[in-house]
């Protein structure tokens, strides 16, 4: 089957007709099953796979103590091809398994060195698209780069601040100590010297040795600690760690305490900078850590693309750092008494955990019906200044908790959002589409739900409000020709044409049926669920709004480093004329797939045609 063969896609539409007659002689085809191993990890490839039709899987497995969990990193769909990286190492470096039937054309691997070695255009393309898979191979395989975590310092994240108790404390003292801290080690301080004890060191203690749970933990230390300096390299900390058996080294800075590095901290760093960056926000104790913190997410959203993730677990990935970090700057800035009294919710695309790239704040506070606080209303400013500062974009509207509009008793947020669901006015109604996307991410979860029911019970059989919300969905128009094509050739909003009438029209179907989840993936699913959407309209949107996001977001990251200050100025905006062919293809079928579910939605609500 040579013929079905597609020359015109990248990278093959660079071969000269020499070369692409090669690749036709040498050509052959797989057929695979549901669920059937195309490519092993670990085995000798037989060359690039390219899907005709069906879907593969990028994985690998994980051994855990209790069972295998699978870690998919890509799927490969319809004239995707996979394998290449492989293929050119010698060996399979993931799991490539069919996830339906699948049928896939093969070019061996003699062929593909060969275009490789003689077409320079070919191999540079090709190496280009290479990055995603070793990038995948650095973090996650047995050849990680070690360059990179050789250039790594030991302050740069994995040190954490020691526990330290007196001499005086006992073995009793120092066991509560340790579970109420949930730390499996402290340092003991007898004069200018300090001491290590760890969690098995009490066991020993008490039921080797027999010592009384009174005896003082200074009697059972080991003051022969092995030190390191802050500035110097993870790789040696490991070293001396492997060298001595030991899992805990101290960090010292001209005899001045600075904090402990533990083993299981520099192997996380070493498999998973994502893992570390949850470290340093949970360990951050003061603004100025948790904002080292932050600052490590925009490298990690360009990893995660490099790698090529889809969008859609980027998100989920990005939004959970998001929220842990303003909780943790929330947790920092607002007293403990007054916590359990105030509710800190994001809104729109950080509500429904679909923002990627830091883009503005959309954020409120709903507190409870007359509590008195003075100093609340300060405390929110600092709080947005202090998200700016963590390189969080003011919201352009000002829905952010720095403006008092946005800063609501019980009772007041339920009067607004009563007040926004029977206006037609614009703004209101968006204020309404932001707010209903709310999500608790700090303080009493309890306030937010009690407003969310209410407001649900408000929209009981009000199907003017319905039909009402849904025709913001069609507002702006979807940027096909009469013909069915794309109708710009330069520049479209892709948020107007595509991202918001999914998002918005897939929100009023979420609200009429009462689901409480925000995103929008997982609205979807949840009305396949009940049985409001069919699986295969499900799949479609879903698939829309993945390649809406992916195409956007890869754009955002060039724009960005083509800055000086490292901001997108145009954000929703994408490019055509640096897209392939395949890529405008698919983006045309999906705004084909938005144009039919503003249909939908016309029939739906009764909208009438727009």
């Amino acid at each position: 089957m040579p013929s079905s063969f597609n020359m015109d896609n990248l990278p093959f539409s660079l071969l000269d007709d020499r070369e692409q007659a090669l690749l036709r002689q040498t050509l052959d085809i797989g057929y695979f099953q549901k669920d059937e191993v195309i490519m092993q990890a670990g085995s000798v490839p037989e060359g690039v796979y390219v899907v005709l039709k069906g879907k593969v899987s990028e994985s690998e497995v994980h051994e855990g103590e209790a069972d295998r969990q699978e870690h998919i990193f890509v799927h490969y769909e319809d004239e995707d091809y996979f394998g290449s990286w492989s293929a050119i190492k010698g060996n399979a470096i993931h799991n490539f398994i069919a996830e339906e039937e699948t049928i896939c054309h093969i070019i061996p691997t003699k062929t593909v060195l060969d275009l490789v070695s003689t077409n320079s255009s070919f191999a540079d393309y090709f190496q280009q698209n290479l990055v995603a898979k070793a990038e995948i191979v650095e973090q996650h395989g047995d050849s990680q780069d070690m360059a990179e975590f050789m250039l790594a310092q030991v302050g740069e994240g994995v040190m954490r601040a020691p526990l330290i108790v007196d001499d005086a404390s006992t073995i009793k003292e120092t066991t509560v100590m340790m579970r109420e801290k949930k730390v499996d080690c402290v340092l003991v301080k007898k004069g200018t010297r300090y001491g290590m004890v760890t969690g098995t060191d009490l066991l020993n203690a008490v039921v080797m040795n027999e010592c009384s749970i009174d005896t003082g933990v200074a009697e059972i230390a080991t003051y022969r600690l092995i030190s390191v300096h802050p500035n110097d390299y993870l790789f040696n900390a490991l070293i001396i760690m492997t060298q001595q058996q030991i899992e805990r080294v101290v960090v010292m800075r001209d005899n001045e305490l600075m904090g402990i590095v533990d083993l299981t901290d520099v192997l996380s760093f070493f498999s998973s900078h994502s893992h570390v960056i949850g470290l340093r926000i949970e360990r951050a104790k003061t603004l100025e850590d948790l904002h080292t913190a932050a600052q490590g997410l925009n490298d990690l959203i360009k990893s995660l693309v490099s790698q090529g993730v889809k969008a859609r677990f980027a998100m989920d990935l990005l939004a959970a750092m998001n929220g842990r970090i303003m909780a943790k700057l929330f947790d920092i800035m607002v007293p403990a008494d007054m916590q359990p009294h105030v509710c800190l919710v994001v809104m729109g695309s950080e509500g429904r955990g679909e923002q990627v790239m830091k883009t503005d704040q959309d954020n409120a506070i709903i507190y409870r019906d007359g509590l008195v606080w003075r100093d609340m209303q300060e405390v929110m400013n600092r709080f947005s200044e202090q998200l700016m500062e963590f390189g969080y974009p003011p919201c352009p509207g000002n829905i952010m908790v720095s403006n008092p509009e946005w800063v609501n008793s019980l009772g007041e947020w339920t009067q607004k959002m009563s007040a926004w669901s029977v206006s037609w006015t614009e703004q209101d109604q968006m204020n309404l589409a932001i707010a209903v996307d709310a999500k608790p991410v700090a303080g009493n979860p309890a306030l937010f739900k009690a407003a969310r029911n209410w407001f649900f019970k408000s929209l009981k059989n009000n199907d003017a409000f319905f039909s009402n919300f849904a025709k913001v969905a069609l507002e702006f128009s979807t940027p096909l020709t009469f013909f069915g094509n794309l109708k710009e050739r330069g520049q479209l909003d892709v948020k107007k044409g595509g991202i918001f009438p999914i998002v918005h029209g897939v929100r009023t179907m979420a609200l009429e049926h009462k689901i409480l989840v925000t995103n929008t993936f997982k609205r979807l699913e949840a009305l396949v669920e009940i049985g409001a959407m069919t699986d295969k309209h499900s799949k479609d949107l879903a698939e829309a709004l993945g390649l809406f996001i992916q195409l956007r977001l890869r754009q955002q990251i060039k724009r960005a480093d083509e800055q000086a200050a490292g901001v997108d100025l145009t954000p929703n905006t994408l490019d055509l004329q640096s897209m392939n062919k395949m890529e405008k293809d698919l983006l045309r079928d999906a705004f084909h797939i938005v144009k039919g579910f503003k249909k939908h939605l016309e029939l739906h609500y009764h909208l009438g045609s727009r």
